[in-house]
């Protein structure tokens, strides 16, 4: 009981906290609204658990056996990273509807999102390493994935639904591309603490 409650308590503060998929979330709820980036969220939420459930059930052995492996994934995806940043650091402003006039990111593209999110994989290799005795295998790979899949969907809602609640307060085009930049420089920051201490089995 004791590493379930810690479990539960990792899941919120890894979830909850600024990272790549949430300061994405939010920038889709200003540009887009919680309607046209609902697939974003279901992707990021369904694309994650299904990260969980591979890397407990066996990828995480490979990585602890070929680090490298780890180490070229984390770099791919930083550089990927960089790229959507700047994506969103010059992405237009809404019109007069409220909507931009681009496209929310798909349901299918945040699933493969996830592959190259370097948080992602810190925070499922982490937490299949640390919490693994919180139950007998397979469950405890279940429970985990289940956690995460229940708090991530309250987590990306949530920073969804308050990007969508800034259209009201951002009504200014120039306010909305200040805030762009604003989101853009923090998923650049968010890599970070990723790479101060981002090794397969340590801490978020």
């Amino acid at each position: 009981m004791d590493l379930l409650v810690a479990l539960t308590l990792f899941c919120l503060v890894t979830l909850f906290t600024p990272g790549p998929n949430n300061l994405m979330l939010m920038t889709s709820g200003l540009n887009f609204g919680v309607r046209r980036g609902m697939p974003h969220l279901l992707g990021v939420v369904f694309g994650f658990t299904l990260m969980v459930l591979i890397v407990g059930f066996g990828l995480g052995a490979i990585f602890e056996a070929w680090p490298l492996l780890y180490s070229v994934l984390k770099y791919a995806g930083a550089a990927y990273l960089l790229f959507l940043a700047w994506q969103i650091a010059v992405s237009p402003a809404p019109g007069p509807s409220g909507s931009a006039a681009g496209r929310p990111i798909s349901f299918f593209q945040a699933v493969a999102f996830q592959w190259v999110n370097p948080k992602s994989w810190v925070m499922a290799v982490s937490s299949v390493s640390t919490y693994a005795a919180v139950a007998q295998f397979p469950f405890n790979i279940i429970i985990i994935a289940a956690l995460f899949g229940v708090f991530g969907f309250a987590s990306s809602g949530t920073w969804l639904g308050f990007g969508a609640g800034l259209q009201r307060v951002l009504k200014n085009p120039r306010a909305v591309r200040v805030f762009n930049v604003v989101m853009a420089l923090l998923l650049v920051a968010s890599l970070y603490p990723i790479f101060a201490d981002g090794r397969p089995g340590s801490g978020p």
